[in-house]
C-alpha cells in the first residue's frame, strides 16, 4: 500500500536500510529534449501547462515532488470552488487535447495521448454532481483522512520542508489552513446528515479514537512540534524563539481546538444518525459508487459478481498450495488447524520491535544481492526502513511505503507496524519486504519519478491497479531472489496472496452482498493464517475505503497474464528484465494500455 497515495486523497476528498549504504547520487540533469513533430510539441505543450496549473491547484502534491514554491499553501480541497477549478481543467485538457492529431504521433506519444485522456476522464467522472454528492459529504474515515494524514505530514518527517526561516512560516500558515479545511470537513458532514448520505458507526467511532490519541498528547510534544526537536544551522538562534512561540501557539491554540470540535461534532451529532450497515449496499446511492469504485479500482469494466466469482476461485487455489506446506512441515492436523498454530505458536512471535528492525535490514541486503540480475534500471532513490509511528499505529496496516523525490533528498519510505507486536508473525516479513519495498512499490515508484524523460503525469500519477498490481506482481519474483526458502516463509508468501484473494470476496460482498463486518473477520480467518488482529484492521479498512482493495490482485493477475503471453509468443527469446522495463519505465498504466503495450512490444521482438 503507498502512502502518499491514501495521504493525497485523504488531503484532497533508523539505519542502514537496503539501497542506503551510500550516499545518495546528484539529481540527475534533464535529458536534452527530443526533436518532435508539431503534434507532438503541442502534446507536450499541454501536459506541462495542465501540470503546473495542477500543482497551482494542489499544492501538497507539488510539495510531495520536492516542489516548493507553493508551499506556504494547504489547498482548497473539499471546498465547491476546489471541484469547480478540478472538473473545468479536465475539461479544457480534453478539448485541448482532441485538438491534437493522435495518428500524427509517435508510438510512445500515443501512449502517453492515451494515458492523459484516460486520467482527464476518469477524473471528470469523479466530479460529476451525483458523485460529488455521494463521496465529497463523506470528507474522512479513520483510514482515510487528513486528520491523521496532517501530522505526519507536518512532523519533520514527511514532505514538508524545515531548511530555513521561510520554511518554519509556511508552515504556520499552512496550520493555520487546516483549521478552517477541519471545520470545512464539518460542513460536508453536515450537507451529508441532510441528504441522508452518511458514513458507518463504525469508521466514525474510530475517528474518535484516533482524536483522542492526538488530543491527550501535549501541544508541545505533539507530532506538528517536531520541527522545533531539531532547527537546521540556516535557522538563527535569533529567529528561533519566535518560531518555537508561534509554533506551539497555532497548534495549540488553533490546531487543538479544530480537533476538540470536529470530535464534539462526531459523538454528538453524528454518530447517532451514522449508518449501521458497513456497507455501501446500505447508503443511499451505494450501489451506483460502488460500480463506481470497481471500474476506478482495476482500471477494468467489470461488475462486483465477476470481481467476487474471480476471488472465490483464487482462494480455492491458494487453500491447495497452503495445504501442501502444512503437508510438507509434517503437520498432522487440518488446514484449519495448521492456520490456529501458526497464529499462536510462539515461535512465530518477533522477539522484540528492535528485532522486526534488524530482521528487515538483513531481508533488505539478501534482496540487494541478487535483483541486479532481473532489472535493468535500479532506483537512484534510497530506501529507508522506519516503524510506523505510535500516533497512528493501531488503524494502519502491516506495512506501507511512502516514496521520496526525485532529486534523492528524501528518501522512499518502507513502513512496517509492530502493534500488538505478539500479533505479528515473522513468516510474513519477507514477502512484505518484497512487496512495499523493493522490488516492489519503491521500484515501481522510483523509476517513474526518476524518468525525466516522461511528462510530469506519467511519473507522478498512477492508478491503483498498476501501482498495486505491481506490488503484487513483486512478491511472486521470490524464487528469482532467493527468498522464501524457509516452508514457513513460502506460507508467508501464499498468505499474502491469499489476503489479496479474499479481498475479492470480502469486499464485493460487503458493499455489493451485504455481508457484515463479524462474517468478513470469519471468512478470513477460515482461509489465511492471519491473526485476529490482522483480520480486525483489513476488514475495517475495507469498509473505510470501498474498491481500493481489489485492485492488487486484478492487476497482479493481469501482469502475471502478459508475462505468460510474452513467454510463450517469444520463447528463448523472452527476457525478464527486458519484460520489466516494458512493464515499469513508462510509469504507471491503465490496465488496457498496459495490454496495448505489451503485445506492441511482443509484436516488434518477433518481427526483429
Amino acid at each position: 500500500m503507498t502512502l502518499r497515495a491514501l495521504l493525497l486523497a485523504a488531503a484532497c476528498g533508523l539505519a542502514a536500510p537496503a539501497f542506503a549504504q551510500e550516499p545518495a547520487p546528484p539529481a540527475a540533469q534533464a535529458p536534452a529534449q527530443p526533436v518532435r513533430n508539431e503534434a507532438g510539441t503541442r502534446l507536450h505543450r499541454l501536459f506541462a501547462e495542465s501540470d503546473e496549473a495542477s500543482l497551482r491547484r494542489n499544492p501538497l502534491q507539488a510539495m510531495f515532488r520536492g516542489d516548493y514554491r507553493y508551499a506556504d499553501r494547504l489547498g482548497d480541497f473539499g471546498s465547491d470552488a476546489y471541484f469547480d477549478a478540478e472538473r473545468a481543467a479536465a475539461q479544457a485538457d480534453l478539448a485541448a487535447l482532441r485538438q491534437i492529431d493522435r495518428n500524427a504521433l509517435t508510438a510512445t506519444d500515443r501512449l502517453a495521448y492515451d494515458v492523459f485522456e484516460y486520467n482527464r476522464q476518469d477524473t471528470l467522472e469523479d466530479l460529476t454532481p451525483e458523485m460529488l454528492a455521494l463521496t465529497a459529504v463523506r470528507p474522512l474515515n479513520h483510514f482515510s483522512g487528513f486528520h491523521t494524514f496532517y501530522p505526519v505530514f507536518a512532523s519533520g518527517r514527511s514532505a514538508a520542508p524545515f531548511r530555513n526561516v521561510q520554511d518554519y512560516d509556511n508552515n504556520v500558515a499552512r496550520h493555520r489552513q487546516f483549521v478552517a479545511a477541519v471545520d470545512r470537513a464539518i460542513m460536508r458532514f453536515r450537507q451529508g446528515l441532510a441528504s441522508g448520505v452518511v458514513e458507518t458507526q463504525l469508521t466514525i467511532r474510530n475517528v474518535i479514537g484516533q482524536l483522542d490519541t492526538q488530543l491527550a498528547i501535549a501541544p508541545d510534544q505533539s507530532p506538528y512540534a517536531g520541527p522545533l526537536a531539531n532547527f537546521p544551522e540556516a535557522v538563527p538562534e535569533a529567529e528561533r524563539a519566535r518560531l518555537r512561540i508561534e509554533l506551539v501557539a497555532v497548534i495549540r491554540d488553533g490546531i487543538y481546538p479544530s480537533y476538540r470540535r470536529l470530535r464534539e461534532f462526531l459523538q454528538n451529532e453524528y454518530l447517532p444518525r451514522a449508518r449501521e450497515g458497513h456497507g455501501l449496499v446500505h447508503m443511499r446511492g451505494g450501489d451506483r459508487l460502488y460500480a463506481r469504485r470497481v471500474r476506478d479500482n482495476t482500471t477494468l469494466n467489470m461488475t462486483p459478481q465477476q470481481v467476487h466469482d474471480i476471488g472465490l476461485s483464487e482462494v480455492a487455489r491458494i487453500r491447495g498450495e497452503m495445504d501442501a506446506i502444512r503437508t510438507r512441515v509434517n503437520f498432522t492436523g487440518t488446514l484449519a488447524q495448521f492456520f490456529e498454530h501458526l497464529r499462536t505458536d510462539r515461535q512465530f512471535e518477533p522477539a522484540s520491535r528492535e528485532w522486526m528492525r534488524e530482521r528487515y535490514y538483513a531481508i533488505g541486503r539478501q534482496v540487494d544481492a541478487r535483483i541486479g540480475r532481473f532489472f535493468s534500471t535500479l532506483p537512484r532513490t534510497r530506501l529507508e526502513i522506519r516503524e510506523v509511528e505510535a500516533f497512528r499505529e493501531r488503524n494502519e496496516a502491516g506495512g506501507s511505503y511512502q516514496d521520496g523525490t526525485p532529486d534523492g533528498t528524501r528518501p522512499g519510505i518502507f513502513y512496517y507496524n509492530a502493534y500488538d507486536l505478539p500479533s505479528r508473525r515473522t513468516y510474513g516479513m519477507e514477502t512484505l519486504y518484497l512487496h512495499e519495498g523493493a522490488p516492489g512499490h519503491h521500484f515501481q515508484i522510483s523509476l517513474a519519478n526518476e524518468n525525466a524523460e516522461l511528462p510530469n503525469f506519467m511519473r507522478f500519477g498512477g492508478n491503483t491497479a498498476f501501482v498495486e498490481g505491481w506490488a503484487l506482481y513483486a512478491e511472486t519474483l521470490w524464487d528469482e531472489l532467493g527468498m522464501e526458502t524457509d516452508p514457513y516463509q513460502r506460507f508467508g508468501g501464499l498468505n499474502d496472496e491469499m489476503l489479496r484473494a479474499m479481498r475479492l470476496v470480502v469486499d464485493t460482498g460487503i458493499h455489493a452482498q451485504g455481508w457484515t463486518r463479524d462474517r468478513a473477520i470469519e471468512y478470513m480467518l477460515a482461509n489465511s493464517g492471519m491473526s485476529r488482529t490482522e483480520v480486525v484492521a483489513e476488514v475495517e479498512r475495507y469498509i473505510a475505503i470501498p474498491g481500493q482493495a481489489l485492485a492488487y490482485k486484478i492487476g497482479q493477475m493481469t501482469i502475471l497474464r502478459l508475462r505468460a503471453e510474452a513467454e510463450q509468443a517469444l520463447g528463448n527469446r523472452f527476457d525478464l528484465r527486458d519484460f520489466h522495463a516494458q512493464v515499469l519505465m513508462s510509469g504507471s498504466l491503465p490496465m488496457p494500455v498496459l495490454e496495448r503495450k505489451i503485445r506492441d512490444w511482443i509484436a516488434t521482438r518477433r518481427a526483429a
